[in-house]
């Protein structure tokens, strides 16, 4: 990929191949630290405008420091989107653990969700530049929350908690729905309250968009 000429210059040299893992406690928290400060820059300023110097700043490093654990900033871009992932998927796991069956799960994982997005709004703006910047970490993203939905999904309908289907199709169906719920209700405006936006949902999973019996008469 070209370097973007209205990007600041980096100070240090780059080296060619990427450092290993973090050695010490002390060098993951330091890790851990970049990344959230690239999360903050890159979410406010996008990625090609936010540089290196931003980065570092942001996480109170020296350049130097930085190029310990990172190559570069698509490298960082890439390590940040699979620590996301990997965050957001846990924490949807553990706010999900005593759901009464899978209806119960999808209605708190919605509520979860919908509560880290408000709170950690750069997520999206995150996502989209790794589209551009690198398609490929935009899509495991997703597929590797794909995999684990399409896991649950199919032992709800092994367990009759929900009704037999194409369960690859309803899972990228529910992450869509998800995805822009929480563009509308999260990040673009809070106007409609969380808990008002899982209950619609709720009586969607739970009844869908037909009309009973009682309605169409």
């Amino acid at each position: 990929m070209a370097a973007n000429p209205a990007a600041p210059l980096d100070a240090e040299p780059r080296p060619r191949e990427a450092p290993g893992a973090p050695k010490t406690a002390r060098g993951a928290r330091t890790r851990a630290q970049i990344l959230k400060a690239a999360e903050e820059t890159i979410g406010t300023l996008g990625y090609h405008r936010a540089g290196i110097t931003d980065i570092t700043r942001a996480a109170g490093v020296a350049q130097g420091t930085l190029y310990c654990y990172f190559s570069g900033k698509e490298e960082i871009l890439r390590e940040l989107v699979r620590d996301m992932g990997r965050e957001v998927r846990a924490h949807l796991a553990a706010e999900t653990l005593d759901a009464r069956d899978r209806l119960d799960a999808e209605e708190k994982g919605l509520r979860a969700f919908l509560k880290y997005l408000a709170e950690h709004p750069s997520l999206y703006r995150v996502l989209q530049e790794a589209q551009f910047v690198d398609e490929s970490i935009y899509r495991e993203y997703y597929e590797a929350f794909g995999r684990g939905y399409l896991r649950m999904l199919a032992d709800a309908t092994r367990k009759g908690e929900v009704r037999s289907g194409n369960d690859e199709v309803r899972v990228w169906a529910l992450m869509g729905m998800a995805n822009f719920l929480g563009l509308r209700f999260a990040i673009w405006g809070q106007d409609t309250p969380i808990d008002d936006v899982v209950a619609t949902m709720s009586d969607l999973f739970r009844h869908g968009l037909a009309l009973d019996g009682k309605e169409k008469s």
